[in-house]
């Protein structure tokens, strides 16, 4: 199991972050400033690190430098800001990527997958070929199948279908796929989940009116049904 340290000082976004990759079967800590950052890295033996760029007391890329002093684990840096010159900045001070917020969950979980296999670490997550009955997901390279016809999805489309494939018979609720699909900054109508649901139904359900996969959990949510 790989072991991931999650530091941020947005304590909402660090709950999300550490629920999501939790799901994904990774061992995850926390903090929440830079100097928490090193010395957490220094008596833990981690396996990739997620670090925010604008914390208290030092800030990401002092932390990324100091860090690096002592190890050569893999470092995704979090930041507002998207401009080359931070990247670059950050690239320099040891990080091995950048993720720009506000970012799409499953965008960090590609991150971490494939920058936990470039490293050598055994992944829990890296199913690249998704399938449930007809349907058929490439997670890789964002395709999809009904009966072996390929189907057009939107991103968001994409992302609720991946999410729902990869975790066959566990129920979510609107507002959890809101925060997990959407962002944990989404702000939006729960019934954009049921349009998107709806949607997929009708491109990827043999009979939309009768769904063999996407199910309604009524009073609850939405799940992917275990073949």
């Amino acid at each position: 199991m790989a072991k991931i340290l999650v530091v941020d000082d947005e304590q909402v976004l660090v709950k999300g972050l550490k629920f999501n990759l939790e799901h994904e079967g990774y061992q995850v800590e926390v903090g929440y400033d830079g100097e928490q950052a090193v010395e957490l890295a220094r008596e833990g033996s981690f396996d990739l690190i997620l670090l925010d760029l604008m914390m208290p007391k030092i800030d990401g890329l002092q932390a990324c430098m100091r860090i690096r002093e002592f190890s050569n684990v893999p470092i995704i840096m979090l930041t507002a800001k998207g401009e080359d010159s931070d990247k670059i900045m950050g690239f320099e001070y040891g990080a091995d990527d950048y993720i720009t917020k506000p970012f799409n969950i499953l965008e960090v979980k590609a991150r971490v997958r494939a920058l936990l296999r470039r490293s050598g670490v055994a992944d829990q997550g890296g199913m690249a070929i998704l399938q449930a009955g007809h349907i058929r997901l490439d997670a890789g390279g964002r395709a999809a199948w009904r009966d072996g016809v390929p189907v057009e999805l939107t991103a968001k489309e994409f992302d609720l279908m991946e999410l729902l494939l990869r975790n066959p018979g566990r129920v979510y609720s609107r507002e959890n796929l809101l925060n997990v699909v959407w962002g944990y900054e989404y702000i939006g109508d729960y019934r954009t989940v049921d349009v998107h649901v709806r949607r997929l139904r009708e491109k990827l359900e043999l009979d939309p009116a009768n769904p063999e996969f996407i199910r309604t959990k009524w009073g609850v949510g939405y799940y992917l049904a275990k073949t």
